[in-house]
């Protein structure tokens, strides 16, 4: 019996991970969306970044200039397969910032909330089904 319960840990810790980085994408966009400035920036190039299968990943480098005269240049945290769409090196986007951490920004366009409902989700069903699956465990024991 001892050794079972490390069995229940594996979902469980996989679910709340994931779970937790979920929702502290989803509430990152949100604060950005309620308290972010807009500013004109432009892609200068793309980061390419590869994984641990080898598959590679595009991110954009955006130059732009705060309300304040700052120039900040970074690249976004999410990453495309390929390139299409408009966000070319040398394409004009709307960039929104926290004015207090510039380098907290989300490109429009680019910038999906999938990825992080997409852990929300998968972190729910893994720790509520663990849960679950745990609590039926120990009331028929």
């Amino acid at each position: 019996m001892e050794l079972e319960w490390l069995f229940w840990l594996i979902p469980l810790t996989i679910g709340v991970v994931f779970l937790s980085g979920g929702v502290h994408g989803l509430r990152r966009a949100s604060a950005l969306r309620r308290t972010g400035v807009n500013a004109e920036g432009r892609i200068v190039r793309h980061v390419a970044r590869r994984d641990d299968e080898g598959a590679t990943y595009y991110h954009p480098l955006v130059v732009w200039t705060t309300r304040d005269g700052r120039t900040c240049e970074h690249s976004s945290r999410f990453g495309r397969g390929s390139v299409r769409g408009g966000f070319g090196v040398g394409t004009l986007v709307t960039v929104q910032y926290d004015p207090e951490d510039p380098s907290r920004f989300a490109i429009q366009g680019w910038e999906g909330r999938t990825v992080d409902l997409l852990f929300t989700v998968l972190g729910a069903v893994f720790t509520a089904g663990t849960l679950a699956a745990l609590l039926v465990r120990l009331l028929t024991l």
